[in-house]
């Protein structure tokens, strides 16, 4: 490993991936992101894209949901493999491509679960979800929204697991980050203050106003008009601009704190 350039460690690592993950019936988590999608399903109400009330309530448990799904892929995947690490990085592994090989993987992995995801929600709400979106037909919209919130929220849990030493730690840290997601979305409670601040670097904040764009919330009855839902080409790329910065500033935490695994003196 030692004489592989950085490329090869990359391309190695990302087969070591797919291998593991076809090898542990990895599959699963295609089956669980459908039934979770199922469920949200059931709950939301029937006029989903149509009324103001039942679109918020149906965006905030779906991007709920979506980063669930981002953070559960990835949370013990670093932290579980930390001896090997520790080993081969003395032998010669180059922390960058074993990151790369992570983030190739997932994002395999997310764009499948997100297909999954949009699939069951835009057939599910086939008979009121508008043909066109801001700038593309309203699936393909829902397609790249649902994409960007399950990744970054995926490599969002590969920081986490750079971080923490142990798959316990991790699994124990899961449900805060769940939590906070949850709170600052702006959706449960009111926001003012250091709250409102907070809620710019949640992954739900920006998930929630990329949907409730796409869907027009603007344009339904009985909603108050919001700049953050402003059904424009601009406001929506602006929302998944913040997403795709989330991915690669999530991404280099983990790479810093992954270069300081030989310091671990456990």
């Amino acid at each position: 490993m030692e004489h592989a350039s950085k490329q090869q460690q990359t391309k190695i690592y990302t087969q070591t991936c797919f291998r593991v993950f076809r090898n542990e019936k990895g599959w699963k988590v295609f089956i669980s992101a459908a039934i979770i999608m199922l469920i949200i399903c059931l709950v939301t109400g029937e006029d989903m894209f149509q009324a103001s009330d039942d679109t918020r309530s149906g965006a905030f448990a779906t991007i709920c949901a979506c980063i669930w799904i981002g953070i559960f892929n990835s949370i013990q995947s670093i932290c579980r493999e930390r001896d090997i690490i520790k080993r081969e990085y003395r032998a010669g592994l180059n922390l960058s491509a074993y990151m790369n090989a992570h983030f190739r993987f997932e994002m395999v992995l997310c764009a499948v679960e997100s297909v999954i995801a949009t699939g069951i929600i835009y057939i599910a709400n086939i008979t009121n979800v508008n043909g066109n979106g801001v700038m593309l037909p309203t699936v393909l919209e829902l397609l790249i929204t649902f994409f960007l919130v399950i990744f970054s929220s995926d490599v969002l849990g590969l920081m986490v697991s750079s971080i923490v030493k142990t798959t316990g730690v991790a699994m124990t840290v899961m449900p805060f980050i769940l939590i906070l997601q949850l709170v600052m979305s702006g959706i449960l409670f009111e926001l003012n203050g250091i709250t409102e601040m907070i809620s710019y670097i949640t992954i739900s904040k920006w998930g929630m106003e990329a949907f409730c764009t796409t869907s027009n919330l603007n344009g339904m009855s009985f909603f108050a008009s919001d700049d953050a839902y402003t059904f424009s080409p601009g406001n929506l790329m602006s929302k998944w601009f913040v997403l795709i910065v989330f991915i690669f500033v999530y991404r280099l935490v983990a790479v810093a704190f992954l270069k300081l695994v030989d310091r671990d003196k456990r």
